[in-house]
């Protein structure tokens, strides 16, 4: 499924100097159909009560899937995302979530991917779908 070999190492030297080092989103795992994440629920991730903030979780749910991605591409091409939503089906209030990337459709000019994302004690707490479009880098 991965056409461009990366390490987990790679990952998350690319993630510095941007939103994902910001909020500390942490790549865990490649695995042969899936690519895994974490991200702290703190201060930076939290809303008013104290709950994991949904949009926190759209974060790391579209962080994975463009990078999954991209890591499914060959050649000069960008991945991006277009549509995303997600479902929030139970709060976090502490540790780190876990979210895992799986790719429902992998075309030639859009994928899909579910996205979902765990709390510490592996109960599901949101799922996503994310649409992205495979472009080519040059024309950008």
């Amino acid at each position: 499924m991965w056409k461009r070999p990366m390490t987990l190492d790679v990952l998350n030297q690319l993630s510095k100097g941007t939103m994902m080092e910001h909020i500390d989103i942490v790549y865990t795992q490649i695995g042969s159909d899936f690519l895994e994440a974490t991200m702290p629920v703190d201060y930076r991730t939290v809303q008013t009560f104290g709950l994991l903030h949904g949009g926190a979780s759209v974060v790391l749910a579209e962080t994975l899937g463009s990078v999954a991605g991209y890591m499914s591409t060959e050649g000069d091409k960008l991945v991006v995302g277009i549509e995303i939503n997600a479902n929030h089906v139970r709060s976090a209030r502490q540790g780190r979530v876990r979210g895992v990337a799986k790719a429902i459709h992998l075309g030639r000019s859009q994928q899909v991917w579910d996205i979902r994302i765990y709390d510490e004690n592996d109960k599901l707490c949101c799922i996503s779908r994310l649409t992205t479009s495979v472009l080519d880098k040059k024309a950008n």
